[in-house]
């Protein structure tokens, strides 16, 4: 049996009475082209069956159309929300996704990286693992391909990135309390290598300061951001002498593990101890009481973070320009601290 013959984009180009270059601007949804010439080239395309070559492609422009996205858990609704953003722009540009976990390690972030780099990505999109305070490896990665970070950044100059506003978190989530009624507020903090969770326990701090409350060492829960830690600090904050009335922590999941402890114990919240997290996580909303937290628009800071990266790799001039964003995260108030 003979082969058909490949269809190619000039096959499609001679079918529609254009160029090439316009009908691979139309599959890439390049905005420079009509809507009705985009419509016309897709459907033409599905009727043959034609898929762009993607080593042709890479022949060619020395792009594989492909990006890499390194998280530190993919089993987090905040990470999986994330790519989900990543994904539909970097399909609306016509680039794959290659994703990978570092679970947190510091060795397994810089085998990833090595892993997407043999794939010969074109750029990469990451949040760094807990355990990395060295960056060696992310400097020597960014002379290779464009990186933006997200959520997780690493404390260096010069780097793209996209970010909530983590001293706001801090800051109103202790606002918030104090309005509430709540004067003795402990912390659950991240790690402290972390600039996220830094930038938030000093706003935490800043709040006090502005509300005349003094701020007290022992009420800080170091690495408190696990159910399992959660459960320890809390069983400690409930048997202190001086116990605090409300908690701030730092992400969702010690903060619903010390609802459900605190419930445990007899001791009623929001009345005798008001809760907040951050992440809005899905369970949130349906623990009892439910969970007061921040919206941290997921999928938004995803979509950000490919448009940078798309941005470095098909703009010339955009290669040498640092791209920064700060997403402004928004209060969800529910019942756990609702007096």
């Amino acid at each position: 049996m003979i082969p058909k013959q490949k269809i190619t984009i000039y096959d499609l180009a001679k079918r529609l009475n254009t160029t090439a270059s316009t009908v691979s601007r139309a599959l890439k949804d390049h905005p420079r082209i009509s809507k009705k010439m985009k419509e016309a080239v897709k459907e033409l395309a599905e009727e043959l069956n034609f898929h762009p070559d993607p080593i042709a492609h890479h022949l060619r422009t020395g792009k594989g159309l492909v990006i890499g996205v390194i998280v530190p858990r993919i089993d987090r609704h905040f990470f999986a929300s994330v790519i989900g953003g990543i994904q539909n722009i970097a399909q609306q540009h016509g680039y794959s996704v290659i994703i990978s976990q570092s679970n947190e390690s510091y060795e397994k972030e810089i085998e990833s990286i090595k892993a997407m780099l043999n794939k010969k990505v074109d750029g990469i999109i990451m949040s760094i693992a807990s355990q990395t305070v060295d960056y060696k490896h992310l400097c020597q990665l960014m002379e290779v391909v464009p990186v933006v970070f997200f959520d997780r950044i690493p404390k260096l100059d010069s780097i793209d990135y996209v970010v909530n506003d983590n001293f706001q978190i801090g800051y109103k989530a202790v606002e918030h309390l104090i309005k509430q009624g709540y004067k003795k507020i402990a912390h659950y903090a991240g790690p402290q290598n972390l600039l996220q969770y830094r930038e938030r326990l000093a706003g935490y701090k800043k709040a006090l300061e502005d509300n005349n409350l003094e701020f007290r060492e022992e009420f800080i829960y170091h690495n408190t951001i696990t159910m399992p830690t959660g459960l320890e600090s809390t069983e400690k904050l409930l048997n202190s002498k001086d116990r605090p009335d409300a908690i701030f922590a730092a992400g969702d999941y010690s903060a619903i593990t010390a609802i459900d402890t605190i419930r445990k114990a007899g001791i009623n919240i929001p009345s005798e101890i008001g809760v907040l997290g951050v992440a809005n996580e899905p369970f949130a909303n349906y623990f009892s009481p439910s969970l007061t937290t921040f919206e941290l628009f997921n999928k938004k800071m995803g979509e950000k973070s490919a448009e940078l990266l798309m941005k470095k790799l098909n703009d010339p001039e955009s290669v040498d320009l640092l791209q920064t964003m700060i997403i402004e995260p928004e209060l969800q108030e529910r019942g756990s601290t609702k007096k």
